[in-house]
């Protein structure tokens, strides 16, 4: 299968000191993450930077901090001469195998800490693993990514990236956002493994949001590499920015230890389009489970910039290295009718709060009652397209009392849109279809409306009638108020008013949230929209005791619940 050959090309590395281990013992202090195998002759491998980061000669760092992120190039003569590194991949499929690990150990005998029940007695048995010892050729960082990062990532907004807790404990590492954007390029002399042939690389400026993307990595790194090497995980394109989308965003699952991991596209085969940067994010301590990406067009074209640079003495080592991304054609994964609703997503400011509103008419935009906060001016943001959208003012002309258990608000344009895609809305609702979300969550309107995937995976009712719709999709701050799609028809099936937070922790979880269901809301938009009575939406004040306790997320007793939600 492509989808099986892409993933042969991703790989393991560790880094650590050579001195002080003897008997194969593993050293005591070493760093890894995941990579990419380039080519197979030579053998070139890419991954990222940062666990290269605590063999810096102690010469070359103070060197650089003052003007780090402007340094063009590290070669290996600015590390430790003592650094090891090791590669390790899957030379065969993990269908097969005696049930032992790279090193020959019982998979049970890894780690005390780290666990997993079996669900059959049939015995796990991973593939056959090959390790290699590598030189470090050079780092080299990516300074477009670096300039749209800081642009859409501001300091202001508290954002942290974690890559695993042995980097948390090291020194060197805490300052992750240095080596965000660095990337090491590696030899494996004498490389060979038939399994393995050049990886196609694609550029991601025709990318689009909501395109599907499959995610490779190892979570964990080194840990247990016969459980988790080249562990694949589907999502789509959630968010782009910068010149040529030289950083992704994309909702695919991916674990600490996966940095330097490949993402693809599955474009006339199985194609590496970026390279994994951060599998995990958070902004002001809310964990946004979104994963950040690099275009890989972009990493090629730097390290081809200073193979240029360097004269002859180091293109010797690249005879067959095609270090080119070609552009994607036509998408074989087609992008699905949300792509042509994403300008019905619109973003609602309300002073210093801001939220995210659905065009339902091209004057009503349906929105919550905490974004609009009781103001009675409001700012409507309409982005068209990536490079063209307008401001128009409005007025929330109805918001439900605080005590409704529908979080609405409808918000008045003061002038029509003349053309936007209006979308349509659902009538019924199937639990485990697959459903999108659209809303300004996380990054305002900086990057435009973020999408997120998953599945309906609940819908309450009463009465028979649906009153809360439950998925998976990533929700996160600035989402409130968005759109709730089909993924398959397009529909419009309800709007975002709520993801979960564990209050006695503080911990937010994205793939758990609400949205009011649209068939809640139809009526009442039907009638305002032609007839200017807010009577409809003010039935949504009246709503009865079991619609207001399924909100409240709380059983009907006389006691007080210690619930966490």
């Amino acid at each position: 299968m492509m989808l099986l050959s892409g993933a042969r090309a991703c790989c393991v590395i560790s880094a650590s000191r050579a001195r002080g281990n003897s008997g194969g013992t593993p050293p005591q202090a070493s760093w890894s993450c995941s990579g990419i195998i380039l080519s197979q002759s030579p053998g070139i491998v890419l991954c990222h930077g940062a666990i290269f980061s605590p063999f810096l000669l102690e010469e070359v760092i103070p060197a650089e901090q003052g003007n780090w992120s402007h340094c063009s190039v590290l070669l290996a003569n600015s590390f430790s001469l003592d650094t090891r590194i090791q590669v390790l991949w899957a030379a065969e499929s993990r269908s097969k195998g005696n049930g032992k690990g790279v090193l020959g150990k019982d998979l049970g005998a890894c780690s005390p800490a780290l666990g997993f029940n079996p669900l059959s007695n049939q015995q796990g048995s991973p593939g056959t693993l090959r390790q290699h010892e590598a030189k470090l050729l050079m780092m080299v960082p990516c300074p477009e990514f670096q300039d749209t990062f800081s642009k859409v990532f501001t300091s202001a907004e508290q954002w942290h990236f974690c890559r695993n807790e042995d980097e948390q404990e090291h020194g060197a590492l805490l300052d992750d956002l240095r080596y965000l954007h660095w990337f090491a390029l590696l030899e494996i002399p004498d490389f060979n493994s038939p399994g393995i042939a050049q990886v196609s690389c694609v550029l991601a400026e025709s990318l689009r949001k909501g395109d599907t993307l499959f995610a490779c990595g190892s979570p964990f790194g080194s840990f247990c590499p016969d459980i988790f090497i080249n562990t694949l995980s589907k999502g789509i394109v959630s968010n782009l920015a910068g010149e040529g989308n030289v950083l992704i965003l994309t909702d695919a699952r991916c674990l600490p230890g996966t940095e330097g991991g490949g993402v693809f596209v599955s474009e006339n085969g199985f194609n590496l389009v970026g390279i994994i940067v951060a599998p995990l994010c958070w902004k002001a301590n809310e964990w946004v489970g979104l994963t950040l990406v690099c275009s890989i067009g972009h990493i090629l074209e730097n390290v081809k910039s200073v193979l240029v640079g360097s004269g002859n003495s180091m293109k010797t080592c690249w005879p067959h290295v095609q270090l080119v991304a070609k552009p994607v054609g036509q998408m074989a994964v087609s992008p699905g009718p949300v792509q042509h609703l994403l300008s019905a997503v619109v973003l609602v400011e309300c002073g210093q709060v801001w939220g995210s509103g659905v065009l339902v008419s091209s004057r009503l935009v349906l929105t919550c009652r905490h974004v609009v906060n009781e103001a009675s001016g409001v700012c409507v943001r309409v982005q068209h397209s990536p490079e063209k959208g307008c401001v128009l003012k409005g007025k929330a002309v109805f918001t439900t009392n605080n005590d409704s258990p529908y979080d609405i608000a409808v918000v008045e344009l003061e002038e029509s849109l003349l053309c936007f895609a209006k979308p349509v809305l659902a009538t019924k609702f199937g639990a485990g279809e697959e459903v999108s979300v659209v809303g300004f969550g996380v990054f305002g309107q900086s990057c435009g409306p973020s999408v997120t995937s998953g599945i309906l995976s609940a819908v309450i009712k009463v009465d028979d009638k649906p009153v809360m719709l439950q998925t998976t999709c990533a929700i996160h701050g600035g989402s409130s108020g968005g759109a709730l799609f089909s993924t398959n028809s397009g529909k419009l099936l309800g709007i975002v008013a709520s993801n979960t937070k564990d209050n006695s922790v503080g911990a937010t979880y994205p793939h758990l949230n609400y949205s009011v269901p649209i068939t809640v809301l139809q009526p009442a938009v039907l009638e305002y929209s032609h007839t200017g009575d807010l009577h409809g939406f003010q039935e949504l004040n009246r709503a009865n005791d079991r619609i207001r306790l399924v909100w409240r997320l709380q059983r009907k007793t006389t006691e007080v619940l210690h619930s966490k939600l």
